[in-house]
């Protein structure tokens, strides 16, 4: 019988579903209220910082584009005086409006025009705590490989103290982060943290993130949910995942963060709650995914083509 593996991941929050008023995670609507006033997404992002705080949840995430999350971390970093680990991210830009039926509601911009641009705006709001700084959604077609100018300016930042990283999305994520890694400048790894989408539906990048590890590098786990496809039980290709879930009397959320934990390649997993109730049911997978030593993930979900995975990704509402 295998032996309970050490969980070394941890949990951290993700701000993406929370700063702003519309997203694509299934069932979020119905998780917040009817007024999506930024005063009350606010309140309400506070509510789940102190809850995240309250459960030892040391990571934070937030971005540029997830509209005024930077914001909402900074007025809740000066009035609670906490001090964890703070990550943004530049390269989108936020342009809903703060409307429901925005079209676009973000425009990704990999230049250095942008890059100075945000990363002032996020200084101005994170400064004194930002740690990481992550290039958003760095794909093998951004016009960033060769843009000798933006990786020198993003060289400067690093040398002046500031971690850099870079997140990932697409079916060719695998690829992003072996060349992302890969990437030096003056002779020095430019960046040293990579943040990809992994779940037991679109498991497609993890070897590329094992030997990540391996090399030293920071792994974040995002979207560990699938954007809500794995929070339910009668998901397509997920009996085997709700079938556990129930053997363990946690729900299939709590599960599916727990196989996302238990990745002896994770560093971090994000919770992407927008409920302290779901911000605590996933605090409780730690200790889930120590139980899940010898589980193959195939036996619990069955895996999509990454295309497949994408294109559906694609097509989710913002709502």
């Amino acid at each position: 019988m295998p032996q309970p593996a050490p969980v070394t991941a941890q949990l951290g929050f993700g701000m993406a579903a929370i700063g702003r008023p519309a997203y694509i995670t299934s069932g979020r609507d119905a998780d917040l209220p009817a007024d999506r006033s930024p005063e009350a997404l606010e309140a309400r992002a506070h509510e789940l910082l102190d809850a995240a705080a309250a459960a030892g949840v040391g990571y934070l995430d937030a971005a540029r584009s997830y509209g005024r999350a930077e914001e909402f971390l900074a007025g809740w970093l000066r009035r609670s005086g906490a001090a964890p680990f703070v990550a943004s991210k530049w390269g989108y830009r936020y342009t809903g409006g703060w409307r429901l039926d925005a079209e676009p509601h973000e425009v990704k911009e990999h230049t250095l025009a942008a890059f100075e641009r945000q990363w002032a705006e996020s200084g101005a709001l994170l400064g004194p705590w930002l740690r990481l700084y992550q290039v958003h959604s760095l794909t093998v077609d951004s016009p960033l490989w060769a843009d000798r100018d933006l990786l020198r300016a993003l060289a400067g930042v690093r040398a002046e103290g500031t971690e850099l990283g870079f997140s990932t999305s697409g079916p060719a994520q695998a690829d992003a982060v072996r060349r992302g890694l890969a990437l030096t400048v003056d002779g020095r790894p430019l960046f040293t943290s990579v943040q990809s989408t992994w779940n037991p539906l679109e498991p497609s990048a993890g070897e590329a993130l094992a030997e990540a590890h391996a090399a030293g590098a920071r792994v974040v786990v995002k979207e560990a949910l699938a954007n809500g496809r794995l929070a339910a039980a009668d998901s397509p290709g997920t009996a085997g995942l709700g079938e556990a879930a129930r053997a363990r009397g946690v729900g299939v959320d709590v599960l599916a963060l727990a196989v996302a934990l238990a990745q002896p390649w994770a560093d971090v997993v994000l919770s992407g709650a927008v409920t302290v109730g779901q911000l605590r049911a996933g605090a409780t997978a730690m200790a889930v995914a120590a139980d899940l030593a010898g589980t193959d993930v195939a036996d619990l979900v069955t895996p999509q083509p990454a295309a497949d995975y994408w294109a559906q990704r694609g097509d989710l509402p913002w709502r």
